[in-house]
C-alpha cells in the first residue's frame, strides 16, 4: 500500500503542538515588549532631564522655555520628536519654563504598552509611578 499524504489525525496533532507552543510564547513576547517600552520611556525622560540640566548650566541657571530652537533641541535633537507625541508605546508631555521643567511619560494603553508612568522634574529627579 502506497501512502502519499498525512492522515487527519497526524495533521491535528501537529496543529495542537503548534497551538501549545504559541500559547506559551505569546505572553512571554508581550511581557518582553512591555518591559522594553518601559525601559525606553525611562531612558527618554532621563535624557530630556539631562539635556535640560546641561542647558541650564550653559545659560546661567535658566532652563529652556521651549522645545524648539533656541531651546531644548539645541542639546537633544530628538526632543521635538518626543514632546507631545506617542513614541514606542508611551505619550510624552513636556512642560518647560525658564524656572524649571517637567517631563511625563504615560503608557498609551496601560498594561499593554507599559504599566509605569515616569516623571522627570527640575533638578533631574526621575520618579516612577
Amino acid at each position: 500500500m502506497n501512502r502519499k499524504g498525512f492522515t487527519l489525525v497526524e495533521i491535528m496533532i501537529v496543529v495542537a503542538i503548534i497551538a501549545l507552543l504559541a500559547a506559551i510564547a505569546v505572553p512571554n513576547l508581550l511581557t518582553a515588549r512591555r518591559t522594553a517600552n518601559e525601559a525606553a520611556a525611562k531612558a527618554t525622560v532621563r535624557s530630556l532631564c539631562t539635556a535640560s540640566e546641561v542647558y541650564a548650566t550653559s545659560h546661567s541657571g535658566a532652563y529652556p522655555a521651549q522645545v524648539a530652537t533656541p531651546g531644548l533641541v539645541d542639546f537633544i535633537s530628538s526632543a521635538a520628536a518626543y514632546c507631545g507625541n506617542a513614541v514606542q508605546g508611551y505619550n510624552y508631555a513636556c512642560t518647560l519654563s525658564a524656572g524649571g521643567y517637567s517631563f511625563v511619560a504615560t503608557p498609551v494603553t496601560s498594561g499593554t504598552t507599559g504599566s509605569v508612568i515616569y516623571t522627570g522634574t527640575t533638578g533631574g529627579v526621575l520618579t516612577p509611578l
